[in-house]
């Protein structure tokens, strides 16, 4: 799925990812393929991402992450 992770200053990642686990306000959220439309706030948290190269991970104050079509866009601060 395309991955794109932005802040006010700068973008940190954009490229494809296998999944991906996001801090909501709910509790962590873990995103596959296909998974089903959602926006969501984000709590304090790591961002993490399983992609070809093996695992990343970025440190988010905040934000919110949309999930649609196989695209995930997160706007953190």
């Amino acid at each position: 799925m395309k991955v794109e992770i932005i802040t006010p200053d700068s973008q940190l990642f954009k490229g494809e990812a296998t999944s991906i686990v996001v801090p909501g306000t709910s509790g962590l959220i873990g995103i596959l393929n296909n998974h089903a439309p959602l926006i969501s706030s984000l709590m304090p948290g790591e961002v993490k991402l399983k992609t070809e190269n093996g695992e990343e991970s970025f440190s988010v104050k905040g934000g919110v992450v949309e999930v649609l079509n196989n695209t995930v866009m997160i706007l953190a601060s």
